[in-house]
């Protein structure tokens, strides 16, 4: 197992994250310059403005918190040994680390003893949010992994298809494609469980 990133806290007023949201894209272009130039800090910059996105969208690709931070963390460390155009390729490595993780949770599912409880299994007794919650996230876990992927990308991460065609490799009208089919795909399998 990969352990835990450990980064230096930004320290000043050009690496600050604070100040890089709040400069805009111009900010992080020059954090983005610096952390390539080798800033620790500026890296530490860039690790603190995408943990929480990056970590949400392991979160939807995999079922175990456990292996969702380690595709994270391993993820950082990867994209600190050598950066590109960065948040479509931060995604890229990301995606490729779910789906590794991916395989290796359903060989883990293959082999559990019948009568195991899953990790994430749900009780009779949550309150409503925590049902649509666990129903949405059900309905994600039902598409396939391509369909998830570029679905988490679209219209939960809010990248352009263009970055999403740079991060997954896939054409244009291919990731399209599998948008229109998760979100078909998804409005039935929601509109089911309402209507029961």
């Amino acid at each position: 197992m990969t352990p835990p990133l450990r980064l230096l806290s930004p320290t000043d007023g050009v690496t600050d994250a604070a100040a890089a949201e709040s400069s805009g894209a111009e900010a992080r272009s020059l954090i983005l310059h610096a952390a390539r130039a080798g800033d620790v800090r500026a890296f530490a910059t860039l690790v603190d403005m995408y943990y929480a996105r990056c970590l949400r969208f392991a979160l939807h690709m995999l079922s175990s918190r456990a292996d969702a931070e380690e595709a994270v963390q391993d993820t950082f460390v990867r994209v600190y040994r050598e950066q590109d155009s960065f948040e479509p390729w931060l995604f890229r490595i990301l995606g490729n680390r779910c789906r590794t993780a991916g395989a290796k949770e359903r060989r883990h599912a293959e082999v559990m003893e019948y009568g195991d409880v899953p990790e994430r299994a749900t009780t009779a007794t949550h309150d409503l949010e925590f049902g649509w919650r666990e129903e949405i996230d059900r309905a994600l876990r039902s598409l396939p992994a391509e369909q998830r992927e570029a679905f988490l990308m679209r219209h939960v991460e809010g990248m352009s298809y263009e970055d999403m065609c740079t991060a997954t490799g896939a054409g244009l009208s291919a990731l399209k494609m599998r948008v229109k089919r998760a979100c078909d795909a998804l409005r039935l399998r929601l509109t089911e469980v309402d209507g029961v």
